[in-house]
């Protein structure tokens, strides 16, 4: 195994790391804060750390092969949050909460260990949002030009063979990169100015736009969206963060080169919208039938908030504008169901995605026709293609993987003294990387802070599989890996 390109690729993005903790500091400086050294402090010993790791790796052959590319997939989510925890341990916060917290950033996850938000330094703020917007483009890359190429999880199916987004085969994750930044950046602008449009300040503007279309959820203020209810702010929120669990390569398609057919041609926003619109009505109905006191003043402002929580959940972005944990038992089920979705492949949310959901109820249908029917042939097709066994068997493998990874961890957080219902939810909004869970303590209305330090690194560990997918990390631990 060559580990030359992997510290150098570890080098670089350190450094990168680095140079984004500058507009915190500039912001702390011009505030004349008393923590203004915090990035100061953080960016020379990131960049530092960084330079050594490049300078050390330069020369020589620079082969990155599968066994490399699963191995630095692998140390990317696990060492760049330790770095960009640095600033939060400076500022003074525990490095337990400060590793959850960068985590939870990178991982575009969105649950904090932290309150007094409404207070706390505009630069930490803005560090927190500029992490979560670096771990969208991340997130996507990684999906886009990594898991296809890994076999991860049946990401196979979304393999870059003769890409639609340039005509030819993009062998360098850069030129992915560069192609869907492009998108990507184009559409944080615009939902900057749109928040702007309806009454933010800029401020909130550009850091509810980074930790929107990066499916984080990570906001300025201890009330989440809430803060904003009554504003069309909310309306913004649910055009782009449905975006955000859209793929983004087809966005980019259309924004750089006007075709909108492949997104039409997707089945994945489809199903994401289908599902998002029946859990929301089946929520408005149950609360207008079932409700007593209604907390909200005409059924249209009810559809709004069920529709925004929904669609929160689902794209695994976070916000909260209400506390719908306090709408009935099965308001709660069916949020609970929510959390474990996802999004689309190639997005920047996370969960099961709407691609596996689809596949594995096909797989369910063809094999009880093959119990009835033994000899009938019956082809799992997606997208107009028929799925291989090697495709299936990866789906297969990630949903055990998914649904193992959480029983364990709510095991294990119930063990740390959680009601079961905090336990359940910790577990599964942390495997989903979907940010708030239920309940009293982790709820829309709570955070993880009360958690216990061992709580928070079993949900930081919990965030970080989910985010790798699951079997790039546990491929990484068999020996045999390491072999060759």
């Amino acid at each position: 195994m060559q580990l030359r390109p992997v510290i150098l690729a570890i080098g670089i993005m350190t450094v990168l790391l680095a140079a984004a903790m500058l507009p915190c500091a500039l912001i702390d400086l011009a505030d004349n804060d008393a923590q203004a050294h915090v990035f100061v402090v953080s960016g020379s010993l990131s960049g530092l750390l960084g330079g050594l790791f490049w300078v050390l790796a330069r020369g020589g052959e620079l082969r990155m092969g599968q066994r490399e590319a699963f191995l630095l997939t692998v140390i990317v989510w696990v060492f760049l949050p330790a770095i960009a925890a640095i600033p939060f341990i400076v500022s003074g916060h525990s490095v337990t909460d400060s590793w959850f917290e960068s985590v939870s950033a990178i991982t575009t996850t969105g649950a904090t260990a932290f309150t007094g938000l409404d207070e706390m330094p505009r630069g930490l703020l803005l560090w927190r949002s500029i992490l979560q917007w670096i771990g969208g483009i991340g997130i996507i890359v990684t999906a886009v030009a990594i898991l296809p190429q890994l076999r991860v999880g049946g990401m196979q199916l979304f393999q870059l063979e003769s890409s639609d987004m340039t005509g030819k085969f993009l062998p360098r994750v850069s030129d992915v990169a560069a192609y869907i930044g492009y998108a990507y950046l184009i559409i944080s602008a615009l939902c900057a100015l749109l928040y702007g449009i309806t009454g933010m300040n800029w401020f909130d503007a550009i850091n509810h736009s980074m930790t929107t279309v990066s499916a984080g959820g990570f906001s300025t203020y201890d009330a989440s969206f809430g803060h904003f209810n009554g504003s069309a702010a909310i309306y913004v929120a649910i055009v782009f963060m449905t975006i955000a669990a859209m793929p983004i390569s087809l966005f980019a398609i259309l924004i750089l080169q006007g075709r909108i057919m492949p997104l039409i041609r997707d089945p994945q926003p489809r199903m994401f919208v289908a599902i998002a619109l029946l859990i929301a009505a089946i929520i408005v109905f149950y609360h207008e039938v079932h409700l007593e006191e209604s907390a909200f003043e005409s059924t249209w402002q009810a559809g709004v908030t069920a529709i925004f929580n929904v669609i929160s959940v689902i794209s695994g972005t976070g916000y909260a504008s209400a506390p719908y944990d306090t709408w009935g038992d099965p308001v709660i089920a069916l949020i609970l169901l929510a959390t474990f979705l996802g999004g689309c492949a190639g997005s920047a949310s996370c969960g099961i995605k709407m691609f596996r959901l689809e596949i594995t109820g096909k797989a369910i249908f063809a094999w009880s026709q093959r119990m009835v029917q033994p000899h009938r042939k019956a082809p799992i097709r997606y997208g107009g293609r028929i799925v291989d066994e090697d495709t299936l068997q990866s789906v297969m493998v990630f949903l055990f993987l998914y649904l193992a990874t959480f029983m364990v961890a709510a095991a294990l957080l119930s063990f740390t003294g959680l009601d079961t219902l905090s336990a359940i939810s910790a577990s599964a909004t942390s495997v989903s990387n979907v940010g708030p869970g239920l309940g009293p303590i982790v709820g829309p209305s709570g955070t993880f802070a009360p958690l216990s330090d061992t709580a928070k690194w079993i949900c930081a560990t919990a965030m970080l599989l989910g985010r790798l997918e699951f079997v790039a990390f546990f491929v990484a631990l068999t020996p045999r890996f390491w072999r060759g």
